[in-house]
């Protein structure tokens, strides 16, 4: 529209996943430019059917409702969007809607229908989709692939992807402390644990990395093939016996990298990159140590993958990369010493 122009109710209706700062547009821009506003969240059986992934109908419209009122907005309604186009056709006293170009056609249909039913067109407030930081845009799909935050900036900064990190004496203290959840189990029946974890989380919807080699061959024993596995051919910087090596031609990509211990190179995040744009079931073998590879991985990874890893002398830990995983991951990599 060439001029803005106070409308008397205005429709925005979305998903809403992972509240972002495209959304917060979305909603500025309508709240801006009517008096009153309605929003209408997708419900959940609907949002399912585009990704298994995405968060419940509750939180999305908490989200929304914590910004709006943070924001000191009151001209807004919230509403769960039971179809398609919600009331829309059928809105009487709506005269306005808020679309990006990607759900402009929607609304032109929608208008069809007003026709149809003897109302008036609704004018249509295109809202630009915003730029992420990496060229691509903000949206939630993006952010549900584990490749860039709520604000649109990726997670692997640039200098990590040419220079190796150094592990400082601050970040070994950190790391000493089991992240994620602990199934506890005999350290020389690794199975027991794995059984656990197994039984709790759902891998047809979520990759599975295993990290250490007891961990991965252990989940090959019971049948379970790694989405993606990190190995280096020892237990407890110990050099494993040829009858307890994995066998990496279980898995379709093979990938070798040069790893120190203590340290994380940009060839590791490289590897581990590749394996999670692959389709296929990928084994990274590190010479030197593997044992920090999971917080690149957490960093690559999509939202919901679960990351196991053994805890000496306790069990296996099982760690589901979120939001919060990845952040954390990022605030530990950057106490790193980037060896220039």
């Amino acid at each position: 529209m060439s001029e803005q122009k106070q409308y008397e109710c205005c429709l925005l209706g979305g998903t809403f996943d992972r509240f972002h700062a495209g959304h917060e547009l979305l909603l500025s821009t309508a709240l801006s430019m009517a008096q009153h506003v309605e929003i209408h969240i997708l419900n959940q059986a609907d949002a399912e059917k585009k990704s298994p992934h995405i968060q419940p109908v509750e939180i999305r419209m908490r989200a929304i409702e914590h910004w709006l009122k943070q924001h000191q907005h009151s001209n807004y309604q919230l509403f769960e969007l039971i179809d398609r186009h919600g009331p829309a056709p059928s809105h009487e006293k709506a005269d306005a809607i808020v679309a990006t170009l990607e759900t402009k056609f929607e609304c032109e249909n929608i208008n069809k229908l007003r026709i149809e039913n003897n109302l008036k067109e609704l004018d249509i407030i295109i809202v630009p989709q915003l730029p992420s930081s990496d060229g691509g845009i903000i949206s939630s799909t993006r952010i549900r692939n584990g490749t860039i935050d709520t604000e649109g900036l990726p997670w692997i900064r640039e200098d990590w992807r040419k220079h190796p990190l150094f592990m400082t004496k601050d970040v070994g203290e950190m790391l000493k402390e089991p992240f994620g959840t602990l199934f506890e189990g005999p350290e020389n029946e690794p199975s027991i644990a794995l059984e656990n974890i197994f039984i709790e989380y759902d891998f047809t919807e979520s990759l599975l990395v295993t990290v250490g080699d007891v961990t991965t061959k252990t989940a090959l024993d019971m049948e379970v093939v790694p989405d993606i596995a990190l190995i280096d051919g020892k237990t407890k910087r110990t050099e494993l016996a040829d009858s307890e090596r994995i066998d990496v031609e279980v898995f379709d990509l093979q990938i070798y990298v040069e790893n120190p211990a203590g340290r994380l190179h940009p060839e590791l995040l490289q590897a581990i990159e590749e394996c999670f744009f692959s389709e296929e079931k990928c084994v990274i073998t590190v010479e030197g140590e593997e044992d920090l590879a999971p917080l690149f991985a957490h960093l690559c990874a999509p939202l919901k993958t679960v990351i196991l890893y053994g805890q000496p002398h306790k069990g296996v830990v099982a760690q589901t990369t979120t939001l919060a995983s990845k952040e954390r991951c990022a605030r530990i990599l950057g106490m790193f010493e980037v060896l220039y």
